[in-house]
């Protein structure tokens, strides 16, 4: 037979939203249809259209053992997954249902559905007993009823237990009394029995339902015929009533019942005794003591189990054709809080992403007592202070949520404990914990430890070379907190800075390109990114200036009016010149900074009996004493001109002085004649003009000097001041061809107007400190570019 032709679905949908997350539908089915039969459409029901229940992953959920329904995304139908017998899913209960959920993600939201399991007829009325025995006395006459056995239907409704039929015969009839589960047969004496006419009689009593088509078993009754009793024993009521605590003792008197019997001696004499009706046993809860009627509790009583007690009780007396009386006794359990909540999990989402919104589900969460009345009203909530919270769906169905923002780098994992109470006295509680994980998204971007890095780099260094290593740390996991590193060319200047610089993209190593040269370039800045993995990624930048530390690579330089030592160079002094007489000043420069700009001069071969001297940070050749007649009239000088670098490099320049006796004959124009006048002369007044002028240009260039440095901006590593001129308390002068910001002075102790020049500290970064004091005293004060900036001082005697 086909599925649809003998399962019958009756099916009511009812729909209603408790929230926006929660709904109930209600179905109902007959038990034993066959696997894959259609309940009903619930994406219709629940107006969700297929595309939608694919996308948003449609589950059944549910606490039972078996999968009983499933639900088809493909086209919304829910089917039977497995058999239902409704007599095992719900053994002597009459209404019987299965609860059940579906589930939705993206948004979550669940739908809680209720399905009614309908009874059909598969069970036939069976009695406990195959034959069952009466002993009646043929003195008794008609009107006489007997209580029979009842026939048990695993059935309910319509399709349990309706009618007894009796078989025929001419002494005995049938009444059949109440209805449902409690239809009663009786059998009635219809005409006086005669036990030598017959013993026994043999009767069959058939149970029919009530099914379409009908079910029925049959009982074998067989009927001693005895002499007899004529007086039967009475109850003093017919329904007994009595209320019974669950936690009641072993041995407590419930009731103690009550029966007489008008006859005399052994006829009278009543014993009380259960009568056991179907397959409940009343023996194995509660004692009947025989003789006095008194019954108390032998076993342990359950309210959750069995609620209440309907037991049959009998009085027969003692004579030889015994007689008896039947009275039912109502035993009533009232319920005690001795069930904790039960809290289960049905459904539990994680991990939960950090950056999950609000009202977010995390678990299912279903809570039940099986106490009944305020023992079975339950409380739950989430115990301690969490991001999570639960929100009720339907009854004591709850859903947990995300209450609060969630940071996986502070907390990756939380054991969330729910506590359910129930509303007895004392009250009962149990817990759960649910663990929750948070997963991570890229909500943390790389980050340097310095938002500006000074690098110190030496000219001249290897092309290849890892001039700086940079690093970048990120909070996030895995490729979250993946950092690459790359170069952001933004440089002012026509050349690129990616044709100067290379990076490590994974160990963020910055490699040269190039050789660097002070000389041309001393500092320069440039940008790095660092850039996550994530989705979206995530990135921020540093700045790096990149200092060049100068080398001792040039040497000095000679200036004219002198050449280098491949040509002599010729001054005349006149005999009589006196001690610290002017002879020539020899000048050079140096492209090299600090230290390795610093020229001292010396004599390499003075000659002539000692009589020249040379200023070693000057240049000036002066006499050291007066001319005699042993002195040579030619004296050929060496000048050794040296920087002060590590590696010293050096120039030389070799002058013949001639001495005449004639000062007029003296071509050199930087001539110097110590003059002795006490008059005021027109040189003074030229001298004294000379003074003020050089003083007023000063003057202008300091005040130049101060608006340029005011104007200009101290992170604009790309651009240099112009040289700037002066003189040095001594009267040397020293010059780097570099571009860069210089330091000057100026002296009056000489009437040359020389030059010397100091280049400029870097911006925010350490530099040395030159000073020349008169007496060619060279005073050095030098911090070192590194961390620990240790200072040198020391002084050179010449």
């Amino acid at each position: 037979m086909e599925t649809k032709e003998y399962a019958w679905i009756h099916i009511v949908a009812l729909l209603w939203f408790c929230d926006s997350s929660a709904s109930q539908l209600s179905y109902s089915i007959s038990e034993e249809v066959n696997k894959g039969t259609v309940v009903e459409n619930i994406a219709k029901d629940l107006h969700l259209n297929l595309q939608e229940l694919d996308n948003r992953d449609m589950r059944i959920v549910s606490s039972y053992s078996k999968n009983y329904f499933d639900v088809n995304v493909r086209n919304g139908n829910l089917f039977v997954n497995e058999i239902i017998d409704r007599e095992e899913l719900c053994p002597n209960t009459a209404p019987c249902s299965l609860r059940i959920q579906a589930v939705l993600s993206n948004p979550m939201a669940v739908h809680r559905i209720e399905v009614s399991v309908l009874d059909i007829n598969d069970n036939a009325p069976e009695f406990i007993e195959e034959y069952f025995s009466l002993n009646i006395s043929e003195s008794l006459a008609a009107g006489e009823r007997y209580l029979l056995p009842i026939a048990e239907d695993a059935d309910i409704g319509s399709n349990t237990v309706k009618s007894y039929k009796l078989s025929h015969n001419e002494h005995f009839s049938l009444d059949v009394q109440g209805g449902g589960r409690h239809i009663l047969s009786e059998l009635v004496l219809q005409k006086a029995l005669d036990r030598e006419t017959e013993s026994v009689i043999n009767l069959i009593l058939t149970a029919v339902d009530g099914g379409n088509p009908s079910r029925s078993g049959t009982l074998q009754i067989r009927i001693n015929v005895l002499d007899s009793n004529d007086n039967a024993p009475v109850f003093s009521k017919s329904l007994y009533k009595v209320r019974v605590s669950e936690n009641t003792a072993h041995g407590t008197i419930v009731i103690k019942l009550n029966a007489s019997d008008l006859d005399e001696g052994i006829n009278s004499q009543l014993v009380y005794s259960f009568i056991k009706r179907g397959s409940s046993d009343p023996s194995s809860i509660f004692d009947l003591n025989s003789e006095t009627g008194e019954i108390t509790v032998r076993g342990r009583l359950d309210y959750e189990e069995t609620p209440a007690y309907e037991v049959r009780v009998q009085a027969m007396d003692q004579g030889a054709s015994p007689r008896s009386a039947h009275a039912k006794l109502l035993i009533e359990i009232i319920d005690v809080n001795d069930n904790a909540p039960e809290i289960s999990v049905t459904s539990l989402m994680t991990p939960v992403k950090e950056n999950a919104e609000l009202g977010t589900i995390v678990a299912l969460v279903a809570v039940s007592d099986t106490d009944g009345g305020k023992n079975g009203v339950t409380n739950c909530k989430v115990a301690g202070s969490t991001p999570f919270t639960l929100k009720s769906n339907y009854k004591n169905d709850f859903s947990l949520v995300v209450d609060g923002p969630l940071d996986r780098e502070n907390t990756s994992l939380y054991s969330v404990t729910i506590t359910a109470t129930d509303e007895g006295s004392p009250p009962l509680s149990s817990s759960r914990v649910i663990t929750v994980h948070v997963s991570d998204v890229n909500d943390n971007p790389p980050r340097f430890m310095e938002p500006v890095i000074n690098v110190y780099v030496k000219e001249n260094s290897p092309v290849g070379s890892v001039i700086y290593t940079i690093n970048a740390v990120d909070h996030d996991l895995n490729g979250n907190a993946r950092v690459t590193y790359t170069l952001l060319d933004t440089s002012p200047k026509h050349i690129p800075i990616s044709s100067i610089l290379n990076i490590n993209s994974e160990t963020g190593d910055i490699i040269s390109l190039q050789s660097f040269n002070y000389e041309e370039v001393k500092t320069f800045q440039c940008k790095f990114q660092a850039t996550d993995s994530g989705v979206p990624p995530l990135s921020s930048n540093v700045t790096v200036n990149i200092l060049i530390l100068d080398e001792n690579d040039n040497k000095p330089m000679i200036l004219p009016p002198y050449s280098e030592h491949s040509s002599v160079n010729s001054e005349s002094i006149p005999y009589s010149a006196e001690a610290g007489f002017f002879v020539a000043k020899i000048r050079a420069v140096d492209a090299d900074s600090g230290y390795n700009a610093l020229l001292s001069y010396h004599l390499s071969e003075p000659k002539g009996n000692n009589l020249f001297r040379i200023g070693t940070s000057t240049g000036e050749i002066r006499t050291k004493r007066r001319m005699s007649d042993n002195d040579l009239k030619t004296h050929p000088l060496v000048v050794l001109v040296s920087d002060n670098g590590e590696s010293s490099l050096s120039a030389t320049v070799s002058i013949e002085v001639v001495v005449v006796e004639n000062s007029a004959d003296i071509q050199t124009q930087f001539r110097h004649l110590p003059v002795k006048e006490d008059s005021f002369s027109d040189l003074n007044l030229y001298l004294l003009i000379a003074i003020v002028s050089v003083s007023v240009i000063f003057l202008l260039s300091l005040i130049s000097l101060i608006a340029v440095r005011c104007h200009r901006t101290d992170g604009d590593f790309s651009r240099y001041s112009a040289p700037m001129i002066t003189t040095h308390p001594d009267g040397s002068w020293s010059y780097s061809k570099s571009t860069q910001q210089y330091d000057v002075c100026f002296s009056s102790d000489t009437l040359k107007s020389d030059v010397v020049v100091f280049p400029g500290p870097f911006p925010s970064v350490d530099a040395e400190l030159i000073s020349i004091n008169s007496g060619d005293t060279i005073t050095r004060t030098q911090t070192l570019p590194n961390k620990d900036k240790v200072g040198l001082l020391y002084s050179v005697l010449v």
